[in-house]
Order: C-alpha cells, then structure tokens, then sequence
C-alpha cells in the first residue's frame, strides 16, 4: 500500500482539496448513521431596489438537527424584527424536515440574548480569555 503524500496548507483549501477531505468522512457518515443529509437552506434579506442579497440565514442539515450557521441582519434593518422572523422561518423548515430542533453557536459579542429571547438554551460553552473570545452552543428542541 503507498503512503498518502501529507501537504499542508495555511489558508483555505480550494474546492477540489475540500471535497476531498469531505467525501471519505460523507461516506463513513453514510454508511454508519443510516441518515443521508439533505441540502442547506436559505432565508435571504435582498435590497428592495437591486434584489441583492443584504443577509438572512443559512442553515445546513446534521443528522436530525438543523444547524444554524449563519445568520446576519445588517444594522441598517435592525430593530424590524427580520432576526426574529428569519429564525421562525428556519423553525418552520426544520420542522417540516422532520427535524428534533436547531442549534447554533455565537460568540459573547453577539446575540446570546437574542436567541434565549427566543426560546434557544445554552448547552456548551468555549471559554474566553486571553487571545480567546467567549463561544456559547445554543439548542431549542421542538
């Protein structure tokens, strides 16, 4: 058997690498979990003039949960209540997918209190500190 070459890289890897250090744990994942997952979502915040997406939410499938990943509103449309609406949207989803829930993670400068506001608990935690920012893992369970 030939020994894999081992080549490291210091910025993001391009396309074609990523997939490749994606595909083997894919198809492990496939073959173990007896889930399959289904493709990512998105709720987009578009100008009203241009229809270029300004925000919204992206969520990805993880085997029974939905994840959020992103979610941004710019400050030029906070306090409309679209986070709020963008997050329901996504409970809707994850509800007709069949989800347990969604998770999601955000650092101590953004919006933990927003998202217990909306039913969402802590349960994990990175600690902050010197060179490291505070990261909270939030669940809200259907």
């Amino acid at each position: 058997m030939l020994t894999p070459i081992i080549d490291i890289l210091l910025e993001d890897p391009n396309r074609d690498d990523l997939s490749g250090i994606v595909a083997p744990l894919d198809a492990y994942n496939d073959a173990h979990s007896g889930m399959v997952d289904l493709p990512g979502f998105a709720i987009v915040l578009r100008d009203p003039e241009t229809k270029v997406a300004t925000g919204g939410l992206y969520a990805t499938d993880g085997y029974g949960w939905g994840f959020i990943r992103y979610l941004a509103v710019p400050d030029e449309y906070r306090g409309q209540g679209l986070g709020r609406r963008l997050v329901e949207e996504a409970e809707k989803i994850a509800r007709q997918r069949g989800y347990v829930g969604l998770w999601l993670d955000t650092f101590e400068f953004q919006a933990r209190p927003f998202y217990e506001k909306l039913g969402f608990e802590v349960f994990g935690e990175l600690e902050g500190g010197d060179g490291a920012i505070a990261r909270y893992f939030l669940k809200k369970r259907f």
